[in-house]
C-alpha cells in the first residue's frame, strides 16, 4: 500500500504504455522551449551589456554546452525509475525533506510562468495597439508601476493559460511537436529582415564590444562575462533539476541523450546567434539596441505585425506550459499528494504568478540577467549537486522505488528528514548570499570583492560545496535505514 502522504496517480512511477517519448520529441520540446522570448533576450540582454555579437552568442552556448551535462546526469533517474524530481529528492532529502527543494523549485517556476505570461500579455497588447493605432498602456497604477492596459493584457493572457493546464501533458507535446518548425522558420525571416535592412553582415558584426580600448567599459569584460556565463547556465539550471519530469516517460536512455543533445546546445546556440544578428542590427537600423522582441515587432508594418505577435503569443503560451508549469504543478502535488492533483498544482502556480509582478524582475537587463537568473542558480545549484552525488556517486543510480512512497523506508532517515541534505544545501547557498543581497539591493547593502566573486560563479559554487559537503557527510551521520540496492 502506499501512503498518501507521499504519493498520488500523477507522482506514480510511469508503465511501460506511458513510455513513448522518442528522441524527436525531446528535440522538439527542447526547440519549442528555446525559441522563445526569454531566451531570445538572453543573448540580446548581453549585447545591451556590451557584449559584441560574437563575444555573446558564444557565451550563450558555452553555458549551454555546460548545463547540459546535469541535465542528462539527473534525467537519467527519470528514464530508468520513471518518478518525476519531486519524488527522486527523497532519495536525498528524505520523504518529509524533499518538500524543502521541491518548494524552492516550484516558487522559481512560478516567476518563471509569470515573465513568460507578462510576455504574451505585452504581445497581445502591441497587437492591438497596431491595429488600432493607439497606445492602449495606460499611465502607471499605483504600487504595481504598470498601466491598466498592461495589467488587463496580462490577466487576459493568463486566463488563455489555463485552457492548457486542463489538458495535461499529452498535449503540452503535441503543441511543442506541431509548432517547433514553425518557430524556426519565424526565427530565419526576422534575421533575414535584420540582414536586409542594416544593409547585410558586415555592419552587424563590425560593432565592437564596449570592453575594447576606447569604448565606455574598456577592460572590465571578465567582470562581465562570469556573470554573464552563470547566469546562461541558470536560465536553464530550473530544467537540470525537474527534468526527470519529462525522462519519465521515455522509450530508452538513448532517447532522452540524443534528444537533449540535439535540442538544447545547437538549438540555443542558433536562438542566440539569430537574436545578436538582430538586436546588433537593431543598433545599425534605429540607433540603439532594442532587446525586447516584442517592442521590435511593434515596429514592423502591415501584416508582419500580426504575424509576428500571434507568433510570439504561441509561442509564449508553448514554451510556459512545457518549461514552467509542468514542474511546479508536480511539485507542489508532492507536498500535499491527498489533495493538490497536478492541475491543481498548476492552478496554483498560476495564482502565484500573478502576485510575484514579474515585470519589475524585466525592468532592465541587468536585473534580469544578474539578479534573477544568477541569483535563483545559486539556490539551484546546490540542490543539483546533492542529487548528483546522491543518485551517481552513493546509490550507482540504483533506488529502492517503492520506499520512496513509504514514509518508513529507505528514506526515512530521521523522521523524514536526511541532516545531511540539509546541511549541505545550506552551505552550498550560504557563501552567495551575500553577494545576492548586493546586487539586488546596491544602494542599501555592500559587501567585499570577495563575497563578489563567489557571487559570479554563483551555481558553480553552490554545485561543488553542496555535492562535496553531502558525500562527506553521507560517511559520518547514520541514514536510518538500510542503503538503496
Amino acid at each position: 500500500m502506499h501512503d498518501a502522504t507521499l504519493w498520488n496517480p500523477d507522482l506514480a512511477p510511469t508503465g511501460p504504455a506511458q513510455r513513448s517519448w522518442a528522441w524527436y520529441h525531446y528535440a522538439a520540446l527542447w526547440i519549442g522551449m528555446i525559441v522563445a522570448v526569454p531566451a531570445w533576450m538572453l543573448a540580446a540582454g548581453l549585447i545591451d551589456q556590451g557584449m559584441s555579437a560574437t563575444q555573446a552568442a558564444l557565451t550563450v552556448l558555452l553555458g549551454n554546452l555546460i548545463v547540459l551535462v546535469p541535465m542528462l546526469l539527473i534525467g537519467h533517474a527519470g528514464a530508468r525509475h520513471g518518478i518525476p524530481y519531486a519524488v527522486l529528492v527523497r532519495a536525498s532529502f528524505g520523504t518529509t525533506g524533499a518538500r524543502l527543494p521541491a518548494l524552492a523549485r516550484a516558487l522559481v517556476a512560478c516567476g518563471w510562468y509569470g515573465i513568460q505570461t507578462w510576455i504574451g500579455g505585452e504581445a497581445l497588447l502591441t497587437l492591438l495597439g497596431v491595429l488600432i493605432g493607439a497606445d492602449l498602456r495606460g499611465g502607471p497604477l499605483p504600487m504595481l508601476g504598470i498601466g491598466i492596459g498592461q495589467l488587463v493584457a496580462f490577466l487576459v493572457f493568463w486566463s488563455i493559460q489555463l485552457f492548457f493546464v486542463r489538458k495535461g501533458l499529452l498535449t503540452i507535446r503535441r503543441l511543442e511537436t506541431w509548432t517547433a518548425p514553425v518557430k524556426i522558420l519565424v526565427c530565419i525571416a526576422l534575421v533575414w529582415w535584420a540582414v536586409h535592412a542594416a544593409g547585410g553582415l558586415g555592419p552587424i558584426l563590425s560593432e565592437p564590444s564596449e570592453f575594447v580600448p576606447g569604448m565606455p567599459r574598456e577592460g572590465r569584460f571578465w567582470q562581465t562575462f562570469w556573470p554573464a556565463l552563470t547566469a546562461m547556465i541558470g536560465y536553464w539550471a530550473t530544467l537540470a533539476l525537474n527534468i526527470p519530469d519529462f525522462t519519465r516517460f521515455a522509450r530508452s536512455q538513448r532517447d532522452q541523450i540524443i534528444g537533449q543533445s540535439i535540442g538544447l546546445p545547437p538549438m540555443m546556440g542558433l536562438i542566440a546567434l539569430a537574436s545578436v544578428i538582430t538586436t546588433s542590427a537593431t543598433v545599425v537600423i534605429y540607433g540603439h539596441a532594442i532587446w525586447d522582441p516584442v517592442a521590435l515587432s511593434g515596429r514592423f508594418e502591415g501584416p508582419l505585425v500580426l504575424l509576428g505577435l500571434i507568433v510570439i503569443s504561441v509561442d509564449t503560451i508553448s514554451c510556459n506550459i512545457a518549461a514552467n508549469l509542468v514542474s511546479s504543478a508536480y511539485d507542489f502535488s508532492s507536498i500535499w499528494p491527498a489533495r493538490i492533483s497536478y492541475r491543481t498544482g498548476g492552478m496554483i502556480t498560476a495564482g502565484i504568478a500573478i502576485l510575484m509582478m514579474p515585470w519589475k524582475l524585466l525592468a532592465s537587463t541587468g536585473g534580469y540577467i544578474f539578479v534573477w537568473l544568477a541569483g535563483y542558480s545559486a539556490l539551484l545549484g546546490p540542490i543539483a549537486g546533492i542529487l548528483i552525488a546522491d543518485y551517481w556517486l552513493i546509490r550507482r543510480t540504483a533506488l529502492q522505488v517503492e520506499d520512496l512512497y513509504r514514509p518508513d523506508g529507505a528514506y526515512a532517515y530521521r523522521g523524514g528528514w536526511n541532516p545531511a541534505a540539509l546541511i549541505a544545501f545550506a552551505a552550498g547557498v550560504l557563501p552567495n548570499l551575500p553577494g545576492f543581497l548586493a546586487v539586488a539591493a546596491p544602494k542599501a547593502i555592500t559587501v567585499g570583492p570577495f563575497w563578489m566573486a563567489i557571487y559570479t560563479w554563483a551555481w558553480f559554487v553552490g554545485l561543488a560545496i553542496a555535492g562535496v559537503a553531502y558525500l562527506g557527510l553521507m560517511r559520518v551521520i547514520p541514514r536510518g535505514a538500510a542503503p538503496a540496492t
